[in-house]
C-alpha cells in the first residue's frame, strides 16, 4: 500500500484489520443497507506488472484463459493453476498498450510473483510489483451504475472493459463492480470526487459483491484446493478451452469433457454474526462422518447473516443440505442461493 495512501485513509478515520479497511470513525451507512452508489478502498489487493516483448505468449501459456486474445483496453477473469489442475491464484487481469496486469490478494502476491518469475527463463518478460506505484478502488452499485464521474465519454461500459483516463485505468468487472486504478498523487481528490456522490464501504462490501457475482477468491487456505470446475471458474468466464497448454490443463480438460465432476461451488445463506473462515469444512447427512465440503470466501449481509461461497458435493447442493457442524441443527443450516449463472449439473 502507498504510505501516502495510507496516511489519507487514516486521516479520514479508517480502521485496518490485517491490510483491510473494516470501518471509519464517522457514522456511515453499513454496508449491506448501501444504496445504488458505494466506494471502498482495495489495497489488501496487490498489482503485477508483466510486460516485455513475450509478455503476451509468457502469461497465455501459465494461465487459464486466453490471453493473446484479450485486446489493449480489455479484461478478463484468469487463473493460475498447479500442475494438479488446481487453482493456486484467481486474478483479475487487464491489457494496456504496453504491459499486462494482474490485481490478486496481497496475500498471495509476494509467493505467486517469485513462483511466476521461475518460468520466465530466457522470455522477454519482467514481471514487477507496482502495488505501491497504483491505489486501487471499488466502486460498488445495486443496478448498472452509470460511471459518468470517472468516465465521462462511456458512463456504462460493458464488462471486460478496462478504460484509460487522465488519473490511471477504470475497469468494469460486472454490472455491480468496478475497479479504479490510479496514481497515488491523484489518489485523494480521486477519492474525494468519487466519495462525494457514494457511500463509503468497508473490504466486506467488495466480498459480499463478489460473492453475489458468483466469483472465487482463493485465499492461502484454499490454494491448491480446486480444480477451476469446482469453483465454477468456467461459467464466471475464467477458463478458455480452446486456447493451447498451461500447467493443469489436462486435467481441466478431462474434467470438462469426461463429466467427472462430483463438486461444484454454491452461493449460501447462514445466521451468523461473523463471517465464516475460508477452509472451514461443511457437512451434509447424506455425506456422514466426512466433510461435504468447504467455505471458500465469505461476507457478512446483514447484521445478523452472512453469505458465503462453499464447493461442495452436487448431491447435498441439490438436496439443500448442506451445514456448518454435524449436529445438522436448523440453526446451522446453510440455505442455497442463486447465482447469475445456472450450474449445468443441476436439474
Amino acid at each position: 500500500m502507498s504510505e501516502s495512501w495510507t496516511n489519507s485513509l487514516l486521516k479520514m478515520g479508517a480502521h485496518f484489520n490485517a491490510g483491510r479497511v473494516t470501518g471509519y470513525a464517522s457514522e456511515e451507512p453499513d454496508d449491506w443497507s448501501i444504496g445504488s452508489r458505494g466506494i471502498c478502498d482495495l489495497s489488501h489487493y496487490g498489482l503485477i506488472r508483466v510486460s516485455g516483448e513475450d509478455a503476451g505468449r509468457f502469461l497465455q501459456a501459465q494461465l487459464t484463459n486466453d490471453v493473446l486474445a484479450l485486446d489493449v483496453g480489455a479484461a478478463q477473469l484468469n487463473g493460475w493453476c498447479s500442475p494438479k489442475g488446481r487453482l493456486l491464484a484467481v486474478f483479475t487481469l487487464w491489457r494496456s498498450s504496453d504491459a499486462y496486469y494482474l490485481m490478486l490478494p496481497r496475500l498471495l502476491q509476494a509467493g505467486i510473483q517469485k513462483r511466476l518469475g521461475m518460468f520466465v527463463l530466457r522470455a522477454k518478460v519482467a514481471i514487477e510489483d507496482v502495488s505501491t506505484f497504483a491505489v486501487r478502488f471499488g466502486l460498488i452499485s445495486g443496478s448498472s451504475t452509470e460511471l459518468t464521474d470517472v468516465l465521462p465519454n462511456d458512463p456504462s461500459p460493458a464488462p471486460g472493459t478496462a478504460h484509460t483516463t487522465a488519473t490511471g485505468t477504470v475497469v468494469r468487472l460486472s454490472p455491480t463492480r468496478t475497479i479504479v486504478v490510479v496514481d497515488p498523487l491523484a489518489a485523494e481528490q480521486t477519492w474525494d470526487d468519487l466519495a462525494s456522490q457514494r457511500s463509503r464501504l468497508t473490504a466486506n462490501a467488495w466480498d459480499l459483491a463478489s460473492i453475489r457475482d458468483g466469483v472465487i477468491e482463493v485465499l492461502p487456505e484454499t490454494q491448491d484446493a480446486y480444480v477451476p470446475q469446482m469453483a465454477n471458474f468456467e461459467l464466471a468466464g475464467g477458463v478458455s478451452f480452446k486456447k493451447g497448454c498451461y500447467p493443469g490443463q489436462e486435467i481441466v480438460a478431462r474434467t470438462q469433457y469426461r463429466g467427472i465432476l462430483k463438486r461444484r461451488m454454491v452461493r449460501v445463506r447462514i445466521a451468523s454474526e461473523t463471517p465464516l473462515l475460508p477452509g472451514t469444512q461443511v457437512y451434509s447427512p447424506l455425506f456422514p462422518g466426512q466433510a461435504a465440503g468447504t467455505i471458500a470466501t465469505s461476507a457478512r449481509s446483514a447484521a445478523d447473516t452472512v453469505e458465503a461461497l462453499v464447493v461442495a458435493q452436487l448431491e447435498a447442493i441439490s438436496n439443500n443440505s448442506l451445514f456448518v457442524d454435524q449436529s445438522f441443527s436448523t440453526a446451522g443450516q446453510l440455505a442455497v442461493l442463486s447465482l447469475p449463472y445456472r450450474l449445468p449439473d443441476q436439474h
